[in-house]
């Protein structure tokens, strides 16, 4: 592999005689498998030698993370001096040697990973989860997002190093109004704050791991009246996103596709990062995709324009690969592209258009969708099908969203009835 990674034989000769040849060849073919382009090879085979120098691998047994980011900065401080080279480019390089070098000895089995300690109390929040799961069917995601958030309380109570069963409704309001005073928590976010705690701490007293009547005493912040309804941009400026979309960079092709799916069908992300090729009926022109909260299968008539930006996408830009998701990152290694991936890059398009906006993110193009659904005069049970809700009150808050529409109902002549 080093002749064709190399043109100059001395450079393909210093490569084949260091050290451990054989785990290199075998690591720069499995990045070539996965896409990596034959300068991104080049740049990986380089760290490798950097690592065998500054590491002592082929003395060395397992290594710890901490090595590596040391190692990374004796070899960067041995280059040429900041002051004749962008600071900027030495940060990079020494980011991409310590992620170069750490995958490497990942795939030799020879990093060594400091777990952090465990909370001591964590076993409950695993319990919590079995329950959220077994006895009350929440989704995985209500599930991930409230035992998250029982963590930061349990952390904070475990540095004051004091017993579970001696937690009072004090701790647990000054824990709430933490997350207004210090973190800087809109009220709808303390109010899922406040709820996941009401929801554990029920379920701590039925297993008697604290004092009785700690869930009902928890308080809410008030919400104002609209406070919590969606808010997205207008269709206009979902058309002008659309229309300033016309690159044809493979992440251009990409992003378009991803956004049209968020605007068109109301997808979650969940839902757009798992769609796989097989949900793709090219003959029948269907998407089919699993909605997480329903727990069912939702099949859809593929759109033109959709179709044509996945079928561009899946023509053009997206890496040739055994994965089976549809959705990829542009760049090596290929892997699914990560929930913050998807919400970047529908933030950066969003905000790029000047629109002010409560939150930027995928969801903004998901209620942007309902919003026009029902301007169009579609009924609100349709509009939620469409949007795989399961309760109707879930969808008529969008009626409210619809100012515009129920000012024109307002303004209906209604003749010689009054």
């Amino acid at each position: 592999m080093f002749d064709q990674l190399f043109t100059s034989v001395r450079a393909v000769e210093r490569y084949t005689s260091a050290p451990l040849v054989e785990e290199r060849l075998r690591y720069l073919a499995q990045c070539a498998a996965q896409g990596s382009t034959r300068s991104s090879l080049r740049l990986i085979a380089q760290h490798q030698l950097v690592a065998i120098e500054y590491l002592h691998l082929p003395t060395a047994d397992s290594l710890t993370v901490e090595q590596v980011h040391a190692a990374a900065d004796v070899w960067v401080g041995r280059q040429p001096q900041p002051h004749t080279h962008n600071a900027k480019d030495y940060r990079w390089a020494r980011g991409r040697f310590i992620s170069d070098a750490s995958q490497w000895l990942s795939f030799l089995g020879r990093l060594r990973r400091v777990e952090a300690p465990r909370c001591t109390h964590m076993h409950m929040v695993d319990e919590f989860a079995n329950h959220m799961v077994r006895e009350k069917g929440l989704s995985p995601y209500t599930v991930r997002v409230r035992c998250w958030l029982v963590g930061q309380f349990l952390d904070r109570f475990a540095e004051q190093h004091r017993t579970f069963d001696g937690v009072t409704i004090t701790d647990i309001d000054a824990a709430i109004a933490r997350k207004s005073h210090q973190d800087g928590y809109a009220r709808t976010s303390i109010q899922g704050y406040a709820n996941a705690l009401r929801a554990f701490f029920c379920y701590a007293e039925q297993r008697g791991w604290c004092g009785s009547g700690l869930a009902a005493a928890i308080r809410s912040p008030h919400l104002f009246a609209d406070e919590g309804l969606p808010k997205g941009p207008a269709w206009s400026d979902v058309q002008q996103l659309l229309t300033n979309m016309t690159g044809d960079q493979p992440k251009d092709v990409r992003d378009r596709a991803i956004i049209l799916l968020f605007a068109v069908y109301g997808m979650r992300v969940g839902e757009v990062r798992a769609l796989q090729l097989d949900d793709l009926d090219w003959e029948k022109e269907l998407l089919s995709l699993t909605r997480p909260k329903p727990r069912r299968r939702q099949v859809y008539p593929l759109s033109y324009t959709v179709g044509e930006a996945i079928l561009r996408y899946l023509k053009e830009a997206r890496p040739s690969t055994p994965r089976r998701e549809v959705f990829l990152t542009v760049k090596a290694p290929v892997r699914p592209l990560s929930a913050g991936g998807f919400y970047d890059l529908v933030s950066d398009r969003l905000r790029a258009l000047k629109v002010s906006l409560p939150h930027y993110g995928p969801h903004a193009l998901r209620h942007a969708c309902a919003t026009r659904l029902l301007a169009e005069g579609l009924p609100l049970k349709e509009i939620g099908d469409h949007l795989g809700h399961r309760k109707a009150d879930t969808t008529r808050v969008y009626a409210k969203v619809n100012l515009a529409g129920l000012r024109h109902v307002a303004d209906f002549d209604l003749g010689g009835l009054l």
